[in-house]
């Protein structure tokens, strides 16, 4: 069976990490890099780094950034925020991200996806889909920070995902992000009932019970934020509450 993973998330704008709730990233909550060498410590299993601003602000991923954190990153780095071309993906690979984050472009430039895994592998690929809820209150995939609702209904759109080549789908949910009340698990007992692509629950963990429930209904991976930079709760903390329910872990 495969390990479960445990997979802090840093959100980067501007000069430095912020932490907010639903995407509203206000609070500033210290150094990418200070972050990075204190999780080598902590034996996380990876680490997900998204800049949260590029695509609002048009730019392109900070390759000199991510190059000077992959330096010091012993784990494998995921790098999303600004991804829109192949040349993006190719240029954040080589500085030194193991796998790149594909958001707002899955929607926009569809065919990202398909031309991404096909030149580097799938396995380097992770599609991100952002969900928050309609003003009818159903679940729906929006894009650009969760500044663009569309129509698409997120357990369809990973499917098309995983056909164009994803390696694994990174589920945000916009609503729960930062309030450290419970992954959405109807959106992800949906998603991961839709794929067989490994699926990350990201939005809402707030303790390790949290973590369990989105294991129950089939999540591969947990990230959080707010979890580590609010509370004392630790990544081999988390570890440790998954081994005794059962779930296998990298010690």
């Amino acid at each position: 069976m495969l390990k479960t993973r445990i997979i802090p998330t840093m959100l980067y704008k501007d000069f430095g990490l912020v932490k907010g709730t639903g995407f509203d990233s206000l609070r500033a909550v210290g150094s990418a890099m200070q972050a990075v060498k204190v999780y080598n410590l902590r034996n996380v299993d990876e680490l997900v780094f998204l800049d949260v601003t590029a695509t609002l602000q048009g730019r392109e991923p900070d390759y000199s950034l991510v190059d000077d954190l992959a330096d010091d990153c012993f784990m494998p780095l995921t790098v999303g925020g600004g991804v829109r071309t192949v040349d993006h993906v190719r240029r954040l690979l080589e500085v030194g991200a193991d796998k790149v984050a594909i958001g707002s472009a899955c929607v926009e430039s569809p065919d990202i996806v398909g031309a991404a895994a096909q030149r580097f592998g799938s396995q380097c690929v992770v599609a991100v889909v952002d969900v928050k809820a309609a003003p009818d209150g159903r679940p729906v995939v929006w894009t650009r920070s969760a500044t663009n609702p569309t129509v698409l209904e997120p357990a369809a759109l990973a499917r098309t995902l995983e056909d164009a080549g994803a390696g694994e789908i990174l589920l945000q949910s916009v609503d729960r992000d930062g309030t450290m009340t419970g992954y959405d698990i109807e959106t992800l007992a949906s998603v991961t009932a839709a794929v067989s692509i490994p699926v990350i629950a990201s939005g809402g963990a707030g303790n390790f019970d949290h973590m369990v429930a989105a294991l129950e209904v089939g999540a591969a991976a947990l990230a959080a934020g707010a979890m580590y930079h609010f509370t004392e709760q630790t990544p081999m903390e988390a570890k440790a509450h998954l081994g005794r329910a059962g779930y296998p872990v990298r010690r």
